[in-house]
C-alpha cells in the first residue's frame, strides 16, 4: 500500500517529520518497507552564502558574486537575478549538478565563462528547482544552515511515499483514512475530513429498499444479495468532464497515479483516500434507466475498460442496465458506459461486495485491480453513504452539476461481529505486565473499538465496522500490545505450566541432529521441497509455486545439491550444509495414491577440510572417509541406540548405511555437480529418520522423552571401524569430521555477485611489532572495500635487515554492486602503503 505523508496529514494534521513517523508506524501499525522523498532530485543542492556582489563590469544586469558553499575556497559566480544580496544564504548547484525539475531540469552545471567573467555554479530560483513558479530572482532562505548544508536537510520540500506491508487481516489500512486512524491514537491527534474537500457533507436521507428502489428516475434492483449484499448509488446531472485541479492531480501523482479527468479522479482519490471503492456510470448509456445486480449468464460478453472483451462463466455477479452488463461487481467497469468528456449525467455507484466472490471471480477472470484488491480482503461496509456523500460533494464542487433526488440504497450491510469479553487480568497474564483497565479502555476506544465495563470487571469489546480481524479475546490483547509498543514489554522468561503431551520423535531427533551438525561446522538451510523432476519418479503438484519445479523431491540430496552449485556459481567451493526434512514418493492402492512422506537428514560437505592458514603448505580437502566418518556420526544420531553397518555400494554410492533389520537407511555417496575445474570433491551423506505414516511410532531404539539428555554422545566413530586406506593423514578418518571447526548459530548473508580484486603485499615487519597491529592499521586504511585479510606467508633469512622478517598478506576488495576499476584498487594500496610508513615504520619488502 502506497501513503503519502502530506495526503495522511490533511487527515491528520500531526508534526511528525516523515522519517519519524515511518519508525512510528512500523513500530506500532505495520512495516514501512520503503520511503521515498518525492524531491530526492534536490539532493545535490546546497545552501551557499554570497559573501559579497558587484556588478558585472560587462552587463547592466548581471551580478559577479563570491560564493561559500562550505569547500573552503570562495567561488566566483556570475549571477542575472536582481534580488542578490550579500551576507544571505540560497539554494546553490555546484559545477557537475544535474538540475533537478524545474525548468532547467536535466541540464549539467558546468564551469563556464559569462560575458568575460568565470561562474562556477548557480545560484537557483524557485522556478528552477521547480518550489514555486517564481522566476524573478533567486530563492532567499530564511534559516540558520551552515553553508554546504543539503538542502533537504534544513529546509521541508515535497512530500515523502511510504511503501506499507500491509498484511491480509487489515484491510481497514487499505487506505490514508484506515492509517490516519492509526496515527491519530498514536500521536493523540484529532481526525478530521481533508480540508480539500470542503466542510463534512450533510448524509442524507436515502431512498432503501431491501431488493429494490427508485429515485431521480433511476431504478436499482439487486438480485443477486448473496453477492452484493449492500448497493447504493446517486445520480448527478449538469457535470462538465474536464481536467482536475493542481491538488487532486499531485495527490494521485504523490502516489504513482496519473490524472484521468475530474469525475474518475474523485472516484481513485475516494479508493485511495478512504478505502472505499466506486464506479461512475455515464447515465444516459443505461439502458432503460435501470441498474441490475445479478449473476452472469454462461457465455455473456462484456468488453472493459481495459479494451478486452471477456467472456463470463455465469459464477460472476454482474452490474448491468435493463439489456446488457456495465460492469463486473468489484473488479473493473465496462467500456460502453464509462464517463468521457461528453458525459453531463452519471451514476455514482458506492456498494459493498462479497469478499469471496470477487476473489474467485478475479482469480477465474485473471483480472486483479485496486478495487477488487480491497473488496476481497473487506471494506467497511457501514462507511458506503458517507462516503457517497463526500464524493458527490468533491464532483459537484470540481464538476459542476448538481445531485438529483435521494440516494439509492438496497440491501442491508453486513452485521458487526458480537462483543468480545476481555478480562484484565487474563490480559496481564498473557502480556507479562499489568496493564490498567483504563488504559485498555483508552487505547480500544482511540481507534474506533466500543468498550463498556461490566460489573464483574470485564470488558466487553465491539469492534468498530472497518476491522473484521478481531473476534476473540487475544485479538483485542494484540491491540493493546502494539498500540503500548512492544518493546515496552518485558523480555523476562517467567513460569509457566508445560503441556502434557511429549514432543515427536522426529522434533528431538531433528533437534538434536541439528546440534550437533552446527557444532560439527554446518550450516543448515530450509529450502522448499520442490524440484524438476519428472512424472514417472516424482510426485507432482497440481498448483506448483514454480512451472519449472512442479515435482516434489524424492531425496534431500537432490536439493542440497542445487544449493551446492549455486555457491560454486558464485566462486565458494568450500561448502557445509545440512537439511532435516521430508522426501516424498508416489503412493500405492493401500495409500489411496497420496504420496508417501519420510523425514531425513541430508549433508553435502566438499572444499577445505580446514580454514586456510599460512602455515599449512598444503590446503586438505574433504575426501570419502571424512565424509563416512561424518555419516557414522550422522546415523547414529538420527538412529539412536540402534546398530548400522556399512556395505560399500556400487558407482557413486560409496557406501549403504544399513539398519538392524537389514534394511538400506541411508547413503554415503560421491555427488555429481555441474563444478568448474578447481573445485574438489562433493560427498552427501542421506540418513532416514523414518515414514510419517508411522509417526506416532518412535525409530527403532529410541526412547521418546522431552529431554534430550539420553542422547548418544556426539564423536565420531571409533578408529576400528573405518576401513584402512584413508587418504587423510589423520590418526583415524573418523577425526576429520572433529577437525570442522565450530560455528554456532551461523547467520545468512548474501553471496556476492561481483567480481573481488585481489593484491598481495609482503611486508618487512620488526620482530617486536606484532602481526595483530600491522593488520589493524591496514583495516582502518582500506576502508570499507575491504572484503578479507589473510596472512599467507611468514620468511626470515640473512638478506632481511636485521630483526626483521617478511610478512605477507593477501587483501580482497569487493564492492556489493559494481566492479572495481584498478585505479580505485591502485589508490588504496598507495593509502595502505602510506599509514603503514606513517604509523608503524613498516615498509614493502624489495627482495
Amino acid at each position: 500500500m502506497l501513503i503519502s505523508h502530506e495526503w495522511l496529514r490533511a487527515f491528520v494534521p500531526h508534526a511528525t517529520t516523515p522519517d519519524e513517523l515511518r519508525e512510528l508506524v512500523s513500530a506500532h501499525v505495520a512495516t514501512v518497507d520503503a520511503m521515498v522523498k518525492l524531491r530526492d532530485d534536490l539532493r545535490p543542492i546546497i545552501v551557499a552564502r554570497v559573501i559579497s556582489a558587484a556588478r558585472h563590469p560587462n552587463s547592466d544586469h548581471l551580478w559577479v558574486t563570491k560564493v561559500d558553499d562550505g569547500s573552503g575556497a570562495f567561488l566566483d559566480v556570475v549571477c542575472g537575478a536582481p534580488n542578490v544580496t550579500e551576507g544571505a544564504l540560497y539554494p546553490f548547484a555546484r559545477v557537475g549538478t544535474v538540475m533537478p525539475t524545474g525548468n532547467k531540469g536535466g541540464i549539467l552545471i558546468e564551469r563556464r565563462k559569462i560575458r568575460g567573467a568565470v561562474s562556477n555554479g548557480m545560484l537557483c530560483s524557485a522556478k528552477e528547482l521547480g518550489l514555486g513558479d517564481d522566476h524573478d530572482g533567486i530563492l532567499a532562505l530564511e534559516l540558520d544552515a551552515a553553508p554546504g548544508t543539503p538542502l533537504l536537510d534544513v529546509l521541508q520540500v515535497g512530500d515523502s511515499r511510504y511503501d506499507v506491508d500491509v498484511l491480509p487481516n487489515r484491510p481497514d489500512l487499505l487506505s490514508h483514512l484506515g492509517m490516519a486512524r492509526e496515527v491519530a491514537a498514536l500521536t493523540q491527534t484529532a481526525l478530521m475530513l481533508p480540508s480539500e474537500l470542503g466542510q463534512e457533507p450533510t448524509i442524507v436521507p436515502a431512498v432503501t429498499g431491501s431488493n429494490e428502489a427508485t429515485s431521480a428516475g433511476l431504478t436499482v434492483r439487486v438480485d443477486d444479495r448473496a453477492g452484493c449484499p449492500r448497493y447504493m448509488g446517486v445520480v448527478i446531472r449538469g457535470v462538465t468532464v474536464g481536467p482536475s485541479p493542481e491538488w487532486l492531480v499531485q495527490r494521485l501523482d504523490s502516489i504513482g497515479l496519473r490524472s484521468i479527468s475530474n469525475v474518475v479522479d474523485i472516484t481513485n482519490y475516494m479508493l485511495h483516500g478512504f478505502g472505499q471503492p466506486m464506479h461512475a456510470f455515464d447515465l444516459t448509456t443505461l439502458a432503460g434507466a435501470t441498474i441490475v445486480v445479478r449473476a452472469a449468464h454462461v457465455g455473456e460478453k462484456l468488453t472493459t475498460l481495459d479494451g478486452v472483451e471477456r467472456t463470463l462463466s455465469g459464477r460472476e455477479t454482474l452490474i448491468a442496465d435493463r439489456d446488457r452488463p456495465v460492469a463486473i461487481a468489484g473488479l473493473m467497469g465496462g467500456l460502453h458506459s464509462e464517463v468521457t468528456a461528453s458525459t453531463t449525467d452519471i451514476f455514482l455507484e458506492v456498494a459493498y461486495f462479497d469478499p469471496a466472490r470477487t476473489r474467485s471471480t478475479r482469480r477465474a477472470l485473471g483480472l486483479s485491480t485496486d478495487a477488487s484488491y480491497r473488496f476481497e480482503r473487506g471494506i467497511d461496509p457501514e462507511g458506503t453513504p458517507r462516503a457517497l456523500a463526500v464524493a458527490a460533494q468533491v464532483i459537484c464542487a470540481l464538476a459542476g452539476g448538481r445531485v438529483d433526488g435521494a440516494p439509492l440504497d438496497v440491501g442491508a450491510p453486513p452485521p458487526r461481529g458480537a462483543a468480545v469479553v476481555l478480562r484484565p487480568e487474563r490480559l496481564s497474564r498473557l502480556l507479562g505486565a499489568v496493564v490498567e483497565s483504563d488504559e485498555v479502555v483508552s487505547r480500544l476506544s482511540g481507534i474506533g473499538f466500543v468498550v463498556v465495563p461490566a460489573g464483574t470487571g470485564a470488558l466487553h469489546v465491539t469492534a468498530p465496522s472497518w476491522r473484521h480481524d478481531v473476534s476473540r479475546d487475544v485479538d483485542l490483547v494484540e491491540e493493546v500490545a502494539r498500540l503500548r509498543g512492544y518493546d515496552t514489554l518485558s523480555d523476562e522468561l517467567k513460569p509457566f505450566r508445560p503441556g502434557t503431551v511429549p514432543d515427536h520423535p522426529f522434533h528431538l531427533i531433528g533437534r538434536r541432529l541439528r546440534d550437533f551438525l552446527v557444532g560439527r561446522g554446518m550450516a543448515e538451510v530450509r529450502p522448499l521441497p520442490f524440484v524438476r523432476g519428472d512424472d514417472r519418479s516424482h510426485v507432482r503438484v497440481r498448483n506448483p509455486l514454480a512451472d519449472d519445479e512442479p515435482h516434489l523431491r524424492t531425496r534431500i540430496l537432490e536439493t542440497l545439491g542445487r544449493r551446492a552449485e549455486y555457491n560454486l556459481s558464485r566462486m565458494q567451493g568450500d561448502v557445509r550444509l545440512f537439511e532435516v526434512g521430508s522426501v516424498f514418493a508416489k503412493g500405492t492402492s493401500a495409500t489411496a495414491g497420496l504420496p508417501l512422506e519420510e523425514v531425513r537428514v541430508g549433508v553435502v560437505l566438499m572444499g577445505a577440510r580446514t580454514p586456510r592458514h599460512f602455515t599449512e603448505a598444503k590446503q586438505e580437502a574433504f575426501d570419502a572417509w571424512d565424509a563416512r566418518a561424518l555419516g557414522e556420526a550422522v546415523a547414529r544420531v538420527a538412529r539412536p541406540g540402534e546398530a548400522t553397518s556399512f556395505v560399500p555400494g556400487q558407482d557413486e554410492v560409496l557406501w549403504h548405511i544399513v539398519g538392524a533389520g537389514g534394511e538400506s537407511v541411508g547413503t554415503v555417496e560421491r555427488l555429481a555437480l555441474d563444478r568448474p575445474v578447481w573445485a574438489s570433491e562433493a560427498y552427501g551423506i542421506e540418513v532416514t529418520l523414518g515414514a510419517m505414516s508411522n509417526a506416532s511410532v518412535a525409530p527403532p531404539g529410541m526412547h521418546v522423552e522431552p529431554s534430550a539428555s539420553n542422547a548418544p554422545p556426539l564423536r565420531p566413530a571409533d578408529a576400528s571401524t573405518s576401513p584402512p586406506g584413508s587418504s587423510s593423514a589423520a590418526a583415524t578418518a573418523a577425526e576429520g569430521a572433529d577437525r570442522m571447526p565450530v560455528r554456532l548459530h551461523p547467520r545468512y548473508k548474501a553471496l556476492p555477485t561481483t567480481p573481488p580484486a585481489e593484491f598481495d603485499l609482503a611486508l618487512l615487519v620488526p620482530d617486536g611489532l606484532a602481526a595483530a597491529r600491522v593488520e589493524q592499521t591496514i583495516r582502518t586504511a582500506a576502508g570499507e572495500l575491504l572484503e578479507a585479510l589473510m596472512v599467507f606467508d611468514e620468511y626470515r633469512g640473512q638478506e632481511l635487515p636485521a630483526g626483521h622478517r617478511s610478512v605477507a598478506w593477501r587483501l580482497t576488495f569487493r564492492d556489493p554492486v559494481r566492479t572495481l576499476r584498478d585505479k580505485e584498487i591502485e589508490g588504496r594500496r598507495q593509502k595502505i602503503l602510506r599509514a603503514l610508513e606513517g604509523e608503524l615504520g613498516v615498509r614493502t619488502r624489495s627482495v
